[in-house]
């Protein structure tokens, strides 16, 4: 079966190169990496300042987590391919060859986080924008191990998951924008719209510091929208 997160990207498929493409604070942040159009209804398409203000401030708590608690890497539609797997194929620059059970060799992919050229998927973590235990923290702590598993897993926007070296995703672990940012300049102010698009899609909080981190980063990407549909 096609999957949604699959479909978009192959409605998108003139604009891949695009991707490799600077995100500087003069340059909207569709310019960096496409995003999936705005629905109507209560999608939204904001200046990011503007997303920022729109989220809810409140102090975070780690009590509880476990990574466990987060189902990953399901294949929702039961076409052999599993989330990670449905990311590689939507992300690519260059198609990789699909073969049984979904293996996927070749291919290529931009890692915007640092802006590099992938071309071993092997090389790749496929990266929560907004990491499982700041999910938590943030809100997820009150969901029920389905809705957990559905944020794990959301193919459903182009904005949560994204593939990535393994280097840059390593190092920034569980951190928030106030802790961590992506080494590539170029890259900020598409990962702070990311990081807002995801956190209003699931109505997830941020702390003060991250608030204040993200406002300061707005102030030099003047340009950049955030698109976001709220989760089912």
């Amino acid at each position: 079966m096609f999957s949604a997160r699959r479909l978009a990207a192959a409605l998108a498929c003139p604009l891949l190169m695009l991707a490799a493409a600077a995100c500087t604070p003069d340059t909207s942040h569709q310019d960096a990496k496409p995003s999936a159009p705005s629905s109507g209804g209560k999608d939204g398409t904001l200046g990011l300042s503007d997303a920022i203000g729109r989220l809810k401030v409140a102090r975070e708590s780690r009590a509880g987590y476990e990574r466990d608690k987060f189902h990953l890497w399901t294949d929702a539609d039961h076409d052999g391919c599993d989330t990670r797997k449905e990311v590689l194929l939507a992300e690519a620059v260059k198609k990789p060859r699909q073969g049984k059970g979904c293996k996927l060799t070749g291919g290529s992919w931009r890692s915007y986080y640092d802006d590099k050229t992938v071309t071993d998927a092997r090389k790749l973590d496929i990266d929560h924008v907004v990491p499982l235990a700041e999910a938590w923290d943030s809100g997820a702590s009150k969901w029920t191990a389905q809705r957990r598993e559905q944020y794990a897993n959301d193919l459903g926007a182009e904005r949560s998951l994204v593939a990535v070296s393994l280097g840059p995703n390593r190092t920034k672990g569980d951190r928030d924008p106030a802790e961590w940012m992506p080494p590539a300049k170029d890259a900020t102010c598409t990962y702070a719209a990311d990081w807002v698009s995801a956190k209003l899609r699931w109505k997830l909080t941020v702390d003060r510091a991250e608030q204040t981190k993200l406002q300061l980063v707005a102030a030099g990407c003047p340009s950049t929208k955030v698109t976001f549909a709220p989760a089912p």
